[in-house]
């Protein structure tokens, strides 16, 4: 599904370059459930922001459902990332005028062929989905955090994206509800959706199947249920 092949990002400011990635290979598969860890500065967000077709790697190529996109256009990468990718942020990112049904039909609005009626309808399902069939017509404001984030997935799914990309999902919610928010999401990893997390925390990536560990740019490890499939530093863990 996802494939990074030799991938660098560098960011310049003036005569000063920045390198966020260094020759990054990985291969991510249909159906997995993978954790992107790191400290701040790792370069794990500049990652998850290549892999999300929000930004293009400075070297190396980024193939998607076998597509090559490192160096698609802005218009196209936009497309993609309607098409294939659905986004949740730690910040939720809701409309706060508009209904949670609404909220969810956002993503429709650039979907050719499909009548208001049957929008709404999507939308209503993928709020069952995540259990506030009944919060169609609250607003951000007259739900809790937990709720809010359970909106964001819905419209992040309304789509029928072949990935999940979640950076820093449960940031800012309370140790109860991140563990319903990561029960969710292994819930829908188990039913066969691609899901990429990523987290500072250990508590939080241990609901992955894999985890991928990064520091100053660099891959030191990726582990696959205690199987380490990749260790570029001595004594390197997946946390």
């Amino acid at each position: 599904m996802i494939r990074l092949a030799g991938i660098g990002k560098t960011y310049r400011s003036g005569e000063v370059e920045f390198q966020a990635l260094k020759d990054v290979d990985v291969t991510i598969e249909r159906g997995e459930y993978v954790a992107i860890l790191g400290a701040s500065g790792s370069g794990k967000s500049t990652l998850m922001n290549l892999v999300g077709c929000l930004d293009r790697p400075t070297t190396g190529k980024y193939f998607l459902d076998g597509t090559d996109v490192s160096q698609m256009s802005r218009t196209e990468l936009a497309h993609v990332r309607n098409q294939k990718l659905g986004f949740v942020f730690q910040s939720f990112n809701l409309l706060r005028r508009t209904t949670a049904l609404e909220n969810v039909e956002l993503p429709l609005l650039y979907r050719r062929g499909l009548s208001s009626a049957e929008k709404a309808q999507r939308a209503r399902g993928m709020l069952q989905k995540v259990g506030l069939a009944d919060k169609e017509r609250s607003y951000p404001s007259q739900m809790s955090g937990g709720q809010q984030q359970r909106v964001a997935i819905a419209r992040a799914l309304v789509n029928e994206p072949a990935v999940l990309l979640a950076d820093e999902p449960t940031g800012n919610l309370d140790s109860q509800t991140s563990l319903e928010i990561m029960n969710l999401f292994r819930g829908l990893n188990e039913s066969g959706l691609t899901v990429v997390l990523v987290t500072h925390e250990y508590d939080i990536a241990r609901f992955a199947k894999r985890h991928i560990t990064l520091r100053d740019g660099r891959v030191i490890s990726d582990i696959l249920w205690g199987q380490t499939l990749k260790e570029s530093v001595p004594g390197a863990v997946g946390a």
